[in-house]
């Protein structure tokens, strides 16, 4: 959201109205620290600038330069009064308000007598081309949202909430949203500038608990070079921190279950096939406690704050055969300690832990779907989150020279505890719904002590030199991970029903005449440790071209590098270069109309799933068997199986390839190109409005690529041997690592005694075209600022997202196997892959604001409308682009033996949702308040994905296709009481 410029310039512009001339900005105001802001501004040279922070004992004098600007850069979030001193003695101050990530301003002008200026007038901002959205804790608390990270970041415009399937699935952790058209995997997530994201596959991220954070901001472009690692957006935590006043507070927070819209469930309408809805019991209970306390060990010197959330979360799903009942209630926290060391030097440390067990018990059910347990499972334990240290040093060396240091380490379980891991995953598809049969809970199960691990530092620097304000720094990010997962019970079995005259992936086709049903084993196994380096430095000049012209000439350096589990490096890339341009051009001169423009290169890292799957030892088969029709008499009920139906079908063979002989040595990370044009303008009365249009393109993708009869070939025609030809197409066959649409290099041992020989397959021999996605968005927004009596945001984005590649995850199957997806593997799995995407919504509409009725009664709402998403039917391949593709089995565009391009069958239902807020508080009872939130208000449960998959062989329709997986959340009431001191 374009918000920090447009809101100040119209409190500054209806100040200024009442209140006659206001000085306004002139200095860069553009913030280099996600955790600390800036103040800037100009004064006669030789002024005598003070800056004071009462609350946590800050105070900093310097003087005005030669050119009448002055600057102190990285603060800590919170108000400040800003002093200013002439020459000729006469004395001004104003109290400014400084966020994490942007910069404030405080003009002084000797020659206008001005007012005091106060609150948000000083974050009026015409020189940062970025766009953000910065939501502080009061304001979270009047819009009626989740209470996670997500959920807030899902009010920015051009944020989507990604597929249902990626993401973070345990009860206490929200899905992650889609920034700007890219993947849910593409955006990076700091906690008082620490790097939190999961580089596992970039969908998970540490978070600290909800009731701790100070601010919140969301970048969804434009962002400068200090900020990497992300095609997305850039999602910003800054927590509480202790003040010179002891303040603290608890609160209880609980969303009863009895109060909750009927859990639901879709079954298949036996007169049209359509899908609809039912009610079950079950549902959520979620009930939260916090206690805060925070203040000065030393005054003026040293503060504490701490915090600590309690839970008990009970969910109940109903299926079709069985209960699982999953409870929560794992203990978080966090503590921060601030050191004033001198005037000069701050020290910052922060721990917390977001570590989440969630404890599943699951039953049988005589009925489907309703209250009729009988047996019980083996219980499961899954393990996510983890602690998390942070320690930051600021040093303001000079008056214009400012630098800190950062350092941390971080932690990401992922272990679970599969009571049921002997048990086979047995699922009977032959009708809707599927059925689970036998004694498995679980598919597969992760290492009990799978975890990741970073290790990170950062230094950044600000030095201004009156028209040019100098940004520097450097970050190394070390991250290491323990992953393994092996499929249960030695292998996930389906029954299925085989038509006559359809094909399996194994090359078997039913020639009998009639229908017979047939069981699909699939067995998995991988893991071990891996490492991945990151490192980065960058240099940014913001220059005042003129008095109202500012550009922002930036450039990042990124290097990556991944090992396998010997420590022996696959990957490694140096010097990617990432030019930034921004330009603000204050139009009148007085701040009330800005037009910008932005345009900036951003690399993704290579993410640690793919030194999992492709330097690691995997091994992936599938047999097909025809079904007897009876199972065992034991707990497994393992299908007993006729006759095996053609070959196995070996995806990956167990054995882990030579370094040297799995990835191209000339790749290329995976990066995007940004455009941005756009203007801002304030009007009167505290209102603004905005309006910009983006383009996103991706430049390149990085995934793997399997074709090898088609390298083969190559080889035959261009005078190898049969041997050898064979020996190229066997090498590639293993999949390669690379840039798709391209030419391939590959170190191939040709068994001619001379070891690897590098070879050049021409990208015409491939079969790919090259990679795209596009992303094009209108975005117009309006704000009316918070007065004390009420305020009013929002957003209308149209956006079109097309291409034939999502990123680094594949929504249309729920794969988050960042980079080494089943995309680019054979061509005739890319044939009709170019459409509108997954994270295509054309029309958004976000609204969001409150009211304060009376001194102790607040009402708030918040309410989006979305077009759909686009929908496709993914079958077995039966083009002739090559013969492999179908060996994936439902994994094509495609489908019941016809093509149906990307995006071209229809788009699902409009969501529209509305939550409503009431706050009291009472002044009889100081310190204290009640709320209650009504979210989703009319119960709409509009359909958010659906199966996709049209096949479950070759010419054998799918029962499932178009079944509901994920809906809008149900009606809920969520209650909260608090008392602070």
């Amino acid at each position: 959201m374009l918000k920090k410029t447009v809101l100040a310039r119209a409190l500054g512009i209806a100040f200024a109205a009442s209140l006659g001339s206001v000085v306004l900005v002139s200095g860069s105001a553009h913030a280099a620290s996600n955790s600390a802001g800036d103040i800037v501004g100009r004064a006669a040279a030789g002024t005598v600038i003070t800056i004071e922070n009462k609350s946590i004992g800050f105070t900093r004098t310097l003087t005005v330069n030669k050119n009448g600007d002055y600057q102190l850069t990285m603060l800590a979030p919170g108000n400040y009064v800003v002093r200013a001193k002439r020459p000729d003695g006469s004395i001004e101050e104003r109290t400014v308000s400084v966020n994490a990530g942007e910069g404030t301003s405080a003009n002084f002008d000797a020659a206008t007598k001005t007012v005091v200026v106060t609150g948000r007038l000083s974050r009026i901002d015409v020189k940062s081309p970025e766009s953000s959205l910065v939501l502080n804790e009061a304001a979270i608390d009047r819009i009626p949202v989740a209470r996670d990270v997500t959920a807030v970041a899902l009010l920015a415009p051009g944020a989507t909430r990604g597929d249902s399937r990626i993401g973070q699935t345990s009860l206490r952790a929200g899905n992650v949203p889609s920034l700007g058209g890219a993947s849910p995997a593409e955006n990076v997530y700091y906690i008082n500038g620490f790097n939190v994201t999961n580089m596992l596959n970039g969908v998970a991220f540490n978070q600290a608990p909800f009731e701790a954070i100070a601010q919140q901001q969301v970048k969804t472009g434009g962002y400068g070079p200090e900020y990497g690692r992300s095609l997305g957006g850039v999602l910003a935590v800054t927590t509480k921190r202790g003040t010179n006043e002891w303040k603290g507070g608890a609160n209880v927070i609980w969303t009863p279950v009895d109060l909750r819209a009927k859990s639901v469930y879709t079954e298949k309408s036996p007169t049209n096939g359509s899908w609809l809805l039912s009610e079950r019991p079950g549902g959520v209970d979620d009930l939260q406690a916090n206690v805060w306390a925070g203040g000065p060990i030393v005054q003026d010197k040293l503060f504490i704050f701490g915090l600590v959330q309690g839970a008990d979360i009970k969910q109940e799903t109903y299926g079709a055969s069985t209960l699982t009942e999953t409870k929560n209630s794992t203990p978080r926290y966090l503590v921060k300690a601030d050191w004033n060391i001198n005037d000069s030097n701050t020290l910052e440390v922060t721990a917390f832990s977001d570590k989440s067990k969630d404890k599943v018990r699951t039953f049988n059910l005589a009925t489907p779907y309703r209250e009729s347990r009988t047996t019980e499972k083996a219980p499961d334990e899954f393990t996510t989150g983890g602690e998390n240290y942070i320690a930051k040093l600021t040093s303001w060396l000079t008056d214009d020279f400012t630098v800190s240091a950062l350092a941390g380490l971080g932690r990401y379980n992922k272990g679970e505890i599969i009571g049921s891991s002997t048990c086979p995953y047995i699922v009977d598809r032959r009708k809707a719904p599927a059925r689970l049969i036998g004694c498995g809970t679980n598919t597969a199960f992760n290492d009990p002590n799978a975890m990741d691990e970073r290790r990170a530092y950062r230094i950044d620097a600000e030095w201004n030199l009156g028209d040019h304000g100098l940004r520097f720094g450097l970050d190394n990010d070390e991250y290491k991970v323990i992953s393994g997962s092996t499929s249960t019970g030695g292998g996930v079995q389906n029954i299925r029903t085989l038509n006559p005259g359809s094909s399996l992936a194994s090359g078997y086709t039913n020639n009998t005449g009639a229908a017979f049903d047939y069981v699909d084993v699939r067995f998995f196994q991988n893991g071990g440790a891996f490492t991945t380096k990151n490192a980065a430095y960058y240099l940014e000049d913001n220059w005042q071209v003129t008095k109202n012209v500012v550009a922002n000439i930036g450039i990042r350096n990124e290097s990556f590098e991944n090992l396998n589990a010997e420590d022996k490096t696959f990957i490694k890339v140096k010097n990617t270069w990432a030019p930034r341009l921004g330009l603000s051009w204050d139009v009148k001169g007085d701040q009330s109309m800005k037009i910008f423009a932005n345009a900036g290169r951003y690399y993704i890292p290579v993410m640690s799933n793919t030194n999992v799957r492709l330097s690691g030892a995997e091994l992936d088969y599938t047999d097909y068997f025809r079904y007897t029709g009876t199972n065992t008499s034991d707990a497994f009920q393992r299908p007993i199986l006729g006759e095996q139906l053609g070959e196995r079908v070996v995806s990956s063979n167990g054995e882990a390839g030579d370094p040297r002989s799995v990835v191209d040595p000339n790749i290329k990370p995976m990066y995007q190109d940004e455009f941005i044009v756009g203007f801002q303008q304030a009007l009167g009365n505290r209102w603004s409005v905005g309006a910009k249009v983006t383009h996103r393109k991706l430049q390149s993708v990085m995934d793997d690529m399997c074709n090898g009869p088609g390298a083969e070939q190559w080889a035959l025609a261009n005078n190898y041997s049969a041997d050898q030809a064979a020996i190229i197409g066997g090498a590639i066959d293993h999949c390669f690592l690379y840039n798709p649409g391209g030419d391939l290099t590959a170190n191939i041992d040709l068994e001619d005694g001379k070891g690897f020989t590098q070879i050049t397959i021409p990208a015409a021999s491939l079969g790919f075209e090259k990679p795209v996605r596009k992303w094009t968005a209108l975005e117009f927004t309006f704000e009316r600022a918070w007065d004390g009596v009420w305020n009013l945001q929002g957003s209308y984005v149209w956006a079109k997202s097309r291409g034939n590649t999502e990123g680094y995850v594949k929504s249309d199957i729920g794969q988050d196997d960042a980079g080494i997806s089943q995309d680019w593997d054979y061509p005739g799995l890319m044939e009709g892959a170019y459409g509108y995407l997954p994270n295509d919504r054309r029309h958004t509409l976000k609204l969001f604001g409150a009211y304060q009725v009376t001194p102790e009664w607040r009402l708030g709402a918040n309410a989006i409308v979305q077009s759909g998403r686009p929908v496709n039917c993914i079958g077995y391949y039966a083009g002739n682009l090559d013969e492999v593709s179908i060996y994936y089995r439902a994994a094509s565009f495609w489908c019941n033996r016809e093509l149906n391009p990307r995006g071209t069958l229809g788009n699902l239902e409009w969501t529209r949702e509305l939550g409503l807020q009431a706050t009291y508080q009472p002044k009889w009872l100081k310190g204290t308040t009640f709320s209650v939130d009504v979210l989703n208000v009319f119960n709409e449960r509009g359909v958010t994905s659906v199966e996709e998959a049209g096949e479950s062989a070759l010419g054998t329709p799918n029962p499932t296709y178009l079944q509901p997986l994920s809906l809008q959340t149900g009606r809920s009431f969520r209650f909260m009481a608090q008392y602070e001191f």
